[in-house]
């Protein structure tokens, strides 16, 4: 489930070309579940209908300040008190410049004025316009404000055929930052590291040992994190996912890497669903081992044992959280393993079925924290279990 799934989003859009996004980005809205009302400038309207956007909304759309017949359906003060977020997509260096110096000469500047809410300005426009040190000064100023976010544009081809940034970014990334505006701050000022995915340990160049893991809950927990307003750390093993929005990403292949890569980290929260093989080859081959009759009974030493170590370290984050996907037993040895660790919590959950650990687009856990306290949560879609867990991880057991 999306955090934007019943709140109300206020779409103020500008007059750029990029205008014709913000179309898509109300039906992107909308599917995630959140309540669509659109207010749009008078340049806006030089380059898409307000039609298209009532269309799309379900709503009738704001346009003049001193439309009688618009104030009596909703005034724009009653629109201000309506909206959990105001997104301004596209923001115009105009529409930059009113917002930044207060003004209010239009219904979309005075609502910015009235509102209470979150508010996401995301420009788009020419590249040496951005560049320039007036618009970069608007957003020094807008970003310092609270309840103020700018997600700044992408780079690429322009309507004006130069490349360089100016791009409305796409609206998956303009929603992940607009879940992280309503988040309403749960890890803001957090350091999150997150460790996902297998590791790989490797005989020779072409064969190793490691395990099914598809990384998918740790780069869900990272993005979870990240919307709920964590600057965040991804020490991701091998995988095939695209990187979650708005998180660094620290790619590792073995469990000596990742163990390093976690070291390097000073984390308020660490949490460890990284798949670690247990297991490492004593000798590493240069060359390929060429198939024979011969039995082949490779020597295997550990791997260091990350949880443990860091959690037991001068150096330890102040919450850390484990994973332990079992076979049997799983609650009894979920609290072996968060006892014997000195762990704050560890995430139970089982290998196999349609909800087990590796895999899987869904999971079913158990939340286990320190001194006993543990609860269920699923089968629900992994996204929506990482949000729970980060939501666990932000309350007030943790702190």
């Amino acid at each position: 489930m999306s955090r934007l799934d019943g709140r109300r989003v206020l779409l103020g859009v500008g007059g750029g070309i990029a205008a014709y996004k913000a179309a898509e980005l109300v039906r992107a809205l909308r599917r995630a579940g959140a309540e669509v009302r659109v207010v749009m400038t008078a340049s806006a309207e030089e380059f898409v209908q307000p039609l298209t956007f009532q269309a799309l909304s379900g709503h009738r759309v704001g346009t003049d300040l001193f439309d009688p017949s618009f104030e009596e359906d909703i005034g724009h003060i009653e629109l201000a008190r309506w909206a959990e977020l105001v997104l301004v997509a596209p923001c115009t260096a105009n529409l930059l410049a009113r917002a930044r110096a207060g003004m209010a000469d239009d219904l979309l500047t005075t609502i910015l004025l009235a509102t209470t809410a979150p508010v996401l300005f995301c420009p788009a426009m020419n590249t040496q316009m951005w560049k320039h040190p007036a618009v970069q000064e608007n957003i020094v100023v807008l970003e310092r404000r609270p309840r103020s976010l700018v997600l700044h544009p992408d780079e690429g081809e322009l309507a004006c055929r130069e490349t360089g940034p100016g791009r409305l970014p796409d609206p998956d990334v303009v929603l992940a930052t607009a879940e992280r505006a309503l988040a309403g701050g749960q890890l803001r000022g957090k350091h999150v590291v997150v460790t996902a995915g297998p590791t790989r340990e490797f005989f020779d160049p072409v064969r190793f040992l490691s395990n099914p893991s598809s990384g998918k809950m740790g780069y869900s927990l990272a993005a979870a994190a990240w919307s709920a307003g964590a600057d965040v750390t991804l020490v991701s093993g091998p995988t095939s996912l695209p990187a979650p929005w708005g998180c660094r990403v620290v790619r590792v292949v073995s469990a000596s890497d990742m163990r390093d890569a976690v070291l390097a980290e000073r984390a308020d929260v660490l949490i460890m669903a990284a798949a670690v093989a247990d297991y490492t080859p004593v000798e590493r081959s240069e060359h390929k081992r060429k198939k024979s009759d011969a039995p082949w009974d490779p020597a295997l030493t550990r791997t260091p044992d990350i949880l443990s170590e860091l959690a037991q370290s001068p150096r330890r984050a102040p919450v850390v959280i484990g994973f332990a996907a079992e076979t049997d037993d799983i609650i009894g040895n979920a609290v072996r393993k968060l006892e014997s660790k000195r762990l704050d919590g560890i995430v139970a959950n089982s290998v196999y079925g349609p909800t087990g650990a590796f895999g899987s687009d869904a999971s079913t856990v158990t939340l286990i924290r320190r001194g006993g306290h543990r609860h269920e949560f699923g089968p629900h879609p992994k996204r929506e279990v990482a949000e729970h867990i980060i939501e666990w991880v932000a309350s007030s057991d943790f702190q």
